[in-house]
């Protein structure tokens, strides 16, 4: 039993010095990917809720009444200026049409009549073989069949005009509706709906700007700067369509306190369409020094957002910092950060808690990190 006591006490002898040894050593410097505060120019994008509009929307409507005989469309194609889409019975407009040439000829007729007979008044006037009461009489006559012909000339031509409008045509290029109304209907003129249409390329996106942002940027807005924004529709990633600011409302909402933008977007494909929402990004400032940093590299703590910072030690300090807008890899820092500063971007899981010893070695620079332009949130 001695000899037992005696091995077990060499043994712990030996584990404590094994653990005064390992005491004694220190663990190597963790390796972490750094960057350096740096600043550049950039230009801050704010994001805004739109709609889509047609430039041209038209409710097409009978001019004249009629039977429809022909609608000549498909609904929801596209169609040309000019394209018939609907036509109503003619047979009416055209006995109208010969009614009013054949008053035209009568009225001219007469008119030939009333010339000659005028023209035979002034020649027995002079030899006063008329009285000048009858000269007076003839020539009042000529006056008034001069006047009945152009009545007549006019009644034609409005026969012919509502001749024309029983052929209904587009009145724009563009994308046409479902028909409201079908063969045999009756169309009363000026009353009766009988399809939409509305134009395809380009559409307009209209968004709303809050007075603030407006207030303080108004050197975007000039009359000689209209600054091109980025739109994206429900279900697409990013913003894949580019438009330009073409008009800004001449007064601000006192109701929303917001001022109305609109956008011009080509729409050669036809993806944007008449009712949509679409997320809108326009530029709303730029910034001759902005200090970026990755977005990886600010972590955060309740409300707080902070980030580890490497002295000249090598030994990392958490500092606290003011985020502004972000977009795609980049943030931008307002407060907390010094130009020339190394941050940590890569590695962070490593540090244990503040004052730890690093390795700091420089982090690879992305292309996605290069862009100068910033997105607000």
């Amino acid at each position: 039993m001695t000899r037992n006591f005696l091995i077990g006490l060499a043994t712990l002898i030996l584990a404590g010095c094994n653990a005064g040894d390992t005491e004694g050593q220190r663990p190597p410097p963790t390796p972490v990917e750094v960057v350096e505060v740096s600043t550049a120019p950039a230009t801050l994008w704010g994001d805004f809720t739109g709609r889509v509009a047609a430039p041209e929307t038209v409710e097409l409507r009978a001019r004249v009444s009629g039977y429809i005989d022909k609608v000549a469309f498909t609904e929801g194609e596209l169609v040309k200026r000019g394209d018939l889409l609907f036509e109503i019975d003619p047979r009416p407009y055209r006995a109208r049409e010969r009614a009013a040439q054949a008053e035209l000829a009568r009225a001219q007729s007469q008119l030939a009549l009333s010339e000659s007979r005028a023209q035979r008044a002034r020649q027995l006037l002079t030899s006063r073989a008329i009285s000048r009461e009858e000269h007076d009489q003839r020539q009042a006559a000529l006056d008034s069949d001069r006047a009945a012909v152009s009545a007549a000339q006019a009644a034609l031509e409005s026969a012919r005009l509502d001749l024309q409008f029983t052929q209904v045509k587009s009145p724009i290029d563009g994308r046409v509706g479902r028909a409201e109304i079908t063969r045999g209907n009756l169309a009363s003129a000026d009353q009766t709906l009988l399809t939409t249409l509305v134009s395809v390329d380009p559409m307009y996106v209209y968004f709303e700007s809050d007075q603030n942002s407006f207030a303080g940027n108004r050197a975007f807005f000039t009359p000689e700067q209209r600054p091109q924004v980025l739109v994206g529709l429900a279900g697409e990633d990013g913003f894949p369509h580019t438009g330009k600011l073409d008009f800004i409302d001449n007064r601000l909402n006192s109701h929303t306190g917001t001022i109305q933008f609109r956008a011009v977007v080509d729409n050669p494909l036809g993806h944007l369409k008449p009712g949509q929402f679409a997320r809108v990004q326009m530029p709303t400032a730029q910034l001759d020094n902005a200090l970026l940093l990755s977005r990886k590299a600010v972590l955060t703590d309740q409300d707080r957002r902070y980030v580890y910072v490497v002295n000249a030690q090598n030994i990392t300090e958490r500092r606290d910092v003011e985020t502004g807008p972000q977009q795609g890899e980049r943030v931008l820092i307002r407060k907390g950060l010094e130009p020339g500063e190394q941050v940590v971007v890569n590695g962070l899981q490593k540090i244990l808690f503040p004052g730890m010893p690093v390795l700091p070695q420089p982090a690879q620079k992305r292309i996605e990190e290069s862009s100068p332009q910033l997105a607000g949130r």
